[in-house]
């Protein structure tokens, strides 16, 4: 080791993301190691704090792995790598038991498994959803935000965001490929650090800002994905994207997701200004009904709006009563309520939104990317679970299994020489002249990608939008090559890389297939395969995995 250079493992784990995937890591990983956690927006914004339905646990007599499996691959329409699928169902019961022992307050049911409420989402063929009422995101994120806080190896950091992974790139070398730390913005001082790292882990959640209308947090910029991108890593499935059915369709409030447990317990979607049976129309599709996975009742209802010149449909509960509301989904009632919506007496206008990013940085079953010390945990990746389309309470199992499974293999990587890395370098910018310009161009992305990216594509949109982002995407290198920084110019950039990839992957894919139908390509092929784009190979691992035309999925180099 040279004089200048220290020890991986004296130096701490940085994550990019607070939510439950980066809470996961952080807490397996500070038994043994210092740890940054870098949260670019206040806590509570976070995907995970803002998820309702809950997550998944094979734990009653009348489950098993088999069967959450087949519902997963069933969900994922040909795509789920069935080895990832088995690996997680297996540890479901685990991480259940893991979130409870942090303290994580369950709906509880004294004759239920582990004394837990069971609920039932669409597409499980059984109650398997351990859940707190509708509010599951917010309990767990509150439960291991608590612990974290008193861990003293945890150095939590809010309003401080990534911008790029330092690499053998930045250090201008001809070293082998590794990730040595990453450069973050203090958004609150406007100042930029380098913070050198034993290990980068990316957590920083879906995409979900790319369109117009979606249930996510500002947060949800893709920040992680883009960035390994830059990287050199390889993303998969990015045309992928999951539009949640049942979002509030209200003039103030458009991010207000509706869980899926409501139609899980009995709520039915109907059109508006038609009375009796023939208002329901999930029937008519799909022999599942209100119970078919997302991806049917999202294109169901986009469909039938479009067929009758609709706004929104209504999601009818009334039939429930308003003691089982209150009490199984008290968020929901109180915020409609809220909003001059009586959900006991009255229907919820809902309508699609994005809510999910299937695809992203690809990953094996211990976070790892193709970049040595750059590792990847959550929505932020592709692992093979989702498939063409996740199945529900699928993406917070996701994060605990996995999230412990990369901090293992952290703890037990050898160590490696660390060099001094460069500063970051604002000698040839200034400070910007229009903020005006981000801000346009992130209007216009985004109502684009609604246009021409969204539910139902077609060859002719997805080119047109590819042609406008390429545009948008110079103008945003051109201000970011000569201008100081900020959040609001780093996620646009973020959300422009993204984009790109997802219409690239899109324009790849020729058939219609669980969350991406083409009217082009209307039908689906018979053998079909996940999309994942490449850059430069710049790692031994990814140069073989290409060279022998081998998969991240059950490749014992891999798992």
């Amino acid at each position: 080791m040279s004089s200048n250079a220290v020890s991986s493992s004296a130096l701490p784990v940085v994550i990019v993301g607070a939510g439950l995937a980066g809470l996961t890591v952080a807490l397996h990983l500070a038994r043994e190691r210092r740890v940054i956690v870098l949260a670019k927006r206040n806590l509570d914004e976070a995907a995970t704090a803002w998820a309702q339905g809950g997550i998944v646990g094979v734990l009653g007599d009348d489950d098993s792995v088999d069967s959450h499996v087949r519902d997963t691959q069933e969900a994922g329409a040909g795509l789920v790598d069935e080895h990832t699928a088995r690996f997680i169902a297996e540890r479901s019961a685990g991480a259940v038991e893991w979130l409870v022992e942090r303290g994580v307050p369950f709906s509880p049911d004294p004759g239920g498994p582990m004394g837990l409420h069971l609920t039932r989402e669409g597409g499980h063929a059984v109650r398997r959803i351990a859940h707190a009422a509708d509010a599951t995101g917010k309990a767990i994120h509150e439960a291991l935000l608590a612990e974290v806080r008193l861990n003293p190896n945890i150095d939590l950091r809010v309003g401080w965001m990534a911008i790029d992974v330092i690499t053998a790139h930045h250090l201008r070398s001809e070293a082998a490929p590794c990730c040595y730390g990453v450069y973050a913005l203090d958004v609150a001082r406007q100042r930029v650090e380098t913070l050198p790292a034993g290990a980068v882990v990316l957590a920083s959640g879906g995409v979900g800002k790319v369109y117009r209308y979606t249930s996510n947090p500002d947060t949800s910029t893709g920040d992680g994905i883009a960035m390994a991108w830059r990287a050199g890593c390889r993303v998969g499935n990015m045309e992928f994207v999951q539009f949640h059915p049942t979002c509030l369709y209200h003039p103030t409030d458009r991010s207000f997701l509706i869980t899926e447990a409501l139609r899980g317990e009995g709520g039915l979607l109907k059109l508006p200004n038609v009375e009796g049976e023939a208002a329901r129309f999930m029937p008519r599709h799909d022999a599942r009904a209100e119970l078919a996975p997302r991806d049917v009742v999202a294109r169901t209802i986009d469909f039938e709006m479009k067929r009758h010149g609709l706004d929104y449909v209504h999601l009818d509960a009334t039939h429930l009563g308003e003691e089982f509301l209150k009490s199984h989904f008290p968020t929901i009632h109180a915020r409609c309520l809220a909003l001059g919506i009586d959900i006991a007496k009255q229907p919820i206008p809902v309508v699609p939104a994005a809510h999910y990013t299937c695809g992203g940085v690809v990953t094996d079953l211990h976070g790892r990317t193709d970049l040595p010390g750059l590792y990847a945990v959550g929505e932020t990746t592709y692992t093979g679970l989702h498939g063409a389309n996740r199945l529900a309470s699928n993406s917070l199992l996701e994060c605990v299994v996995l999230g412990r499974t990369c901090a293992e293999t952290i703890l037990g990587a050898p160590a490696g020489e660390q060099p001094v890395l460069p500063p970051w370098d604002e000698s040839q910018v200034e400070n910007a002249d229009e903020q005006v310009v981000i801000s346009h161009n992130w209007d216009e992305l985004r109502l684009l990608m609604w246009n021409y990216v969204g539910i139902v594509r077609t060859t002719r949109r997805l080119e047109r939008a590819m042609h406008r982002i390429r545009l948008l995407r110079d103008e945003i290198e051109d201000y970011y090559a000569n201008f100081r920084v900020n959040r609001d110019l780093l996620e646009l950039r973020n959300l422009v890389e993204c984009a790109e990839l997802i219409v690239r992957s899109a324009l790849l894919r020729h058939e219609s297939r669980g969350l991406h139908y083409s009217r082009d390509f209307p039908n689906a092929l018979p053998v079909s395969f996940p999309t994942v784009l490449g850059r430069e190979a710049r790692s031994r691992r990814a140069r073989d995995a290409v060279s022998s035309g081998g998969s991240v999925f059950g490749n014992s180099r891999w798992v």
